[in-house]
């Protein structure tokens, strides 16, 4: 596969399911989304567009297929974030934080945990 693509919501939340779970039948995943569930058919559409992009493998079992990630979610979080940081902060990481900082109201506890990151890679 040559370049990641971002995926739709949809495509997101199965793969959600994939990576939680290390794969499963189109029953397993459907069992995992939350109410109300979608049909078993758009599903098996999805995941079979999800094998297209190289995102999701599968192994047989006789008429069945049992489906697998093939990208891990450290490598797609990586591209997201890449683009999050490319497309609306100019590449800056700072620009960034200062962002989720001023925008989330984080508590005390999340700013010291960000504190100490910082510290972290500092040395």
């Amino acid at each position: 596969m040559d370049e990641l693509k971002e995926l739709t919501k949809a495509e997101e939340q199965i793969m959600h399911v994939l990576w939680e779970f290390e794969g499963g039948f189109v029953k397993d995943v459907i069992d995992q989304l939350p109410a109300p569930k979608p049909a078993y058919n758009t599903v098996s559409t999805i995941i079979r567009i999800l094998e297209t992009k190289g995102f999701v493998g599968h192994e047989s079992f006789g008429k069945s297929h049992r489906y697998f990630p093939l990208i891990q979610k450290e490598e797609y979080k990586k591209l997201i974030t890449g683009k999050l940081l490319q497309g609306y902060f100019e590449n800056s990481a700072s620009s960034m934080l200062s962002f989720f900082l001023e925008d989330k109201k984080l508590d005390v506890q999340e700013l010291d945990d960000i504190l100490k990151l910082i510290q972290k890679h500092k040395s």
